[in-house]
Order: structure tokens, then sequence, then C-alpha cells
């Protein structure tokens, strides 16, 4: 069977969302792409937003492959399916110029795993996969449409009526090989993700050591997808890491819901003197693990902090055990061999607006950068949605948006400047 897999080329005009707007590496497709070719399949991977493909040129790509299955995922890369943009405008876009050329139609992400039935609907596709797809693609592709009944964690129409088949998939980490990209697609990619102390000179890549979080704090929309902690055995991840270095990777960032500290990993690192960044809980590391990773290669950590109370930690069930005293201590430990760390912080509600600011300036005193609180948008799959609103329902993601547009009237500044409400987004008011 022959497999187009899709990134669209993504536009942010009047979303919320607060993630990163440049390209990354597509890893759920490297996965899929190697799983599925294991299995005797063709595939084609088109990634719009690298190379900035309006959904005429995408079409025209897919057409010219003439799939059996193509999937279009909702979210731009792994890196960001906790924060996705809440509308689907993009996707819809996409799907809507693939029609007629695209074989069966698949959709995957955040969204269709947190709410399947109302993004069947919403994108008109024939199937949505929940939870990780990496696996789960394999096993469309190898059967007839008839024969869904026999997939795992998908939603599809049969006779009339909307089936959600099973809970979204978490893959077996230990069964993902080591990625190959091409070379012409990482000379593409010139982004380091997160990195302030130096401009690029060399191609920057994503990996991820690790997958899912064993904390659930109450903001993170991870409790439909990437959720149970796992993690890839260190000779696969330091094939795939030798080889992204062969093809003259100068920089890497580890997308893993949380980095944990690993001795091993850090003294590979170190031995391949690549400079890399992560994101992590500050409280996690002990002193002398912040020296390891520093003298490991690391240039930029995003720690979050969410908040300078202990009250609003607790809020936003960080369950951490630290006080405020002693996470700057480790912030500042890690600034002596980190050339960047950031404080991320989330408005919790609870701390004055003065004293975060006399916290910031405290921080920017040793270095230390801690970013304007972000106002929480309770994405469905959160503590932060469920403890207003229950289970998502197929209202899900509107009644979460409206909500977040009443309740704050000033956003972060990485944020868009004039927010647009969910239903004008996904009908192209935005544009």
């Amino acid at each position: 069977m022959k497999c187009a897999l899709i990134n669209p080329n993504w536009t942010f005009r009047g979303s919320v969302y607060f993630g990163c707007r440049e390209p990354h590496l597509p890893l759920e497709y490297g996965y899929a792409k190697a799983l599925l070719e294991d299995g005797g399949h063709e595939v084609f991977l088109v990634d719009g937003q690298r190379e900035a493909l309006s959904p005429g040129e995408i079409r025209d790509r897919v057409a010219g492959f003439r799939p059996d299955l193509t999937v279009v995922t909702t979210a731009p890369s792994y890196l960001f399916w906790r924060c996705a943009p809440p509308e689907l405008r993009v996707p819809k876009e996409t799907v809507r110029a693939l029609r007629g050329v695209s074989g069966t139609l698949a959709a995957m992400g955040p969204h269709g795993s947190a709410t399947p039935s109302s993004v069947l609907k919403k994108l008109e596709v024939d199937v949505v996969i929940m939870g990780e797809g990496e696996e789960i693609m394999p096993l469309l592709a190898g059967r007839k449409r008839g024969e869904w009944g026999e997939v795992p964690s998908v939603c599809y129409r049969e006779n009339g009526e909307i089936r959600v088949q099973g809970g979204p998939h978490a893959c077996d980490l230990s069964a993902l090989p080591a990625l190959r990209w091409p070379d012409t697609m990482i000379r593409g990619y010139h982004h380091h993700h997160h990195r302030f102390d130096a401009s690029p000179s060399s191609p920057g890549a994503e990996m991820e050591t690790s997958r899912g979080c064993p904390y659930r704090c109450s903001f993170c929309a991870k409790g439909a997808f990437r959720d149970r902690y796992r993690k890839r055995p260190l000779p696969v991840v330091l094939e795939e890491m030798d080889g992204l270095l062969v093809q003259g990777v100068g920089y890497l960032y580890f997308i893993d819901e949380i980095f944990l500290p690993d001795h091993s990993l850090l003294l590979a690192l170190r031995e391949r003197k690549v400079k890399f960044g992560i994101q992590t809980r500050i409280d996690l590391w002990s002193p002398g693990m912040l020296d390891l990773l520093g003298s490991a290669g690391c240039v930029s950590i995003e720690a979050g902090v969410e908040s300078i109370s202990e009250r609003g930690r607790a809020l936003l069930e960080k369950r951490c055990s630290l006080s405020t005293e002693a996470l700057l201590d480790l912030l500042i430990r890690a600034r002596k061999s980190v050339p960047f760390v950031q404080a991320t912080l989330l408005d919790a509600q609870v701390d004055a607006p003065e004293e975060i600011e006399q916290w910031r300036r405290y921080l920017q005193s040793f270095g230390i950068w801690a970013n304007k609180p972000v106002p929480v948008f309770p994405y469905p799959g959160s503590l932060e949605y469920e403890k207003r609103w229950g289970a998502p329902d197929e209202r899900a993601w509107e009644r979460a948006h409206a909500y977040y547009l009443e309740r704050y009237r000033s956003f972060s500044d990485i944020q868009e400047s004039r927010l647009l409400p969910l239903k004008h987004l996904e009908s192209g008011v935005a544009e």
C-alpha cells in the first residue's frame, strides 16, 4: 500500500497558541515511515511547513504519488502536542485540498486523542487515530475498511454510526527504531529550538530519549496522549544521535516532556561534544547532576517552575517538595554551567504581580530568564479541564477556548495581539 504522511504548513494568526512557530522535525512521521516501510508499504512524507507549501501545492505532491492512505496531523510536531493550537483551521484547509487524491483520509494528533468523534466530524476524514499513531498506521495500511474493527485506538463511521474503538494508544518505545532523515531534509532545518547563546551556524534537529511524564500537573494536556513515562533504549538513542551528527547537525533539542537526570546519557553526550537543549523540572536535579548537565553540552534549560509561591504550585498540582528558595538555588547553580536557563511561569491566579516582577528581576541579576506568567489554557485532556467540566465531550475545545477568552483580558507576550473565537478561526475568518 502507498501511504502519504502530511505535516501542513502551519499559520497561527489569531490563535492562542504560544509555542514556537518554526519548522521542527516531524518525529512521529519519522517513526511511522520506518514501521510502514518495514511492513512493505511505500511512504511519501510531505513537510508543508518546512517547504512553505500551500494547500494546493501539497495536493499536487500527493496527487502525483496517488496514495491509498493519507494521514494529516493536527499539531505542529510532537513537541507541541501538549500546547497545540486549539483550532483545526490548518488541518481543515489541508484535508479539504486533499479530497479526491488522498485515498483513505486519516487524522492524528492531540485533538482526536481527546475528542475523537468531534474531530471526525469537523475534518470529515475517514478515520481518526487516538494517541500515538506510529504503531497504528501500519495496522490501518494493512487492512481494508471493513477490517478496521481489528485496529485499536481509532474512531470511524460504521453503518452511519460513529465508532470509538479503544482508548489512546501508547507506543512501545523499545520497538521504535533509530530515525534516519534524508540529508536534504536535515539541511532544511536551520532553527535551533530554544537556543539563545549563539546564532545557528549548522542544522538543528529534535530527538526524544523518553516519552510521557510521571507527574500530572493540572495545566498539562497529556492525559489522552504521551502520558505514561517510558524511556528509549540508550543504544538506539545514540545510534540516532550519531547519524544526525554525521549529517552536520550542531544542536539537538530533546523534546521529552520531562528530561530526567540520566548519568549514562549525559556521559555519552559529553563524549560527543554536541550542544543541546532540554525541558525539565529543576527540582528533580541535584547540584552535581546540574554540573554534569552543563559539562555534557547543555546550552538551554526550560525549567517548569510555574509559580513563585508554594501555594501557586500546589494549586497547579505540581507536587513539588522544594521551597521557592531551594528552586532558586538550583536555577542559579544550573546557570553557572548552562548559558541559558529559563524559569517558566504560568498564571496561577494567586501571585501578586509586583512580587512576580521582583522575583523575575532577581533571577535576571543572575542571568536567568523568567517569562511573564502565561494564562493557563484548560486543554481537553488536562486536569484543568476535567476539574471544571468533567470528561471532554464534542464541544470541549469550543468550551475551553471561550472560557479562556472570557476569563483573561491580557495574554502572554508570545501570543497573538488579537485573539479570535474558535468558530471564526475554524471558518477561516482570521485569514
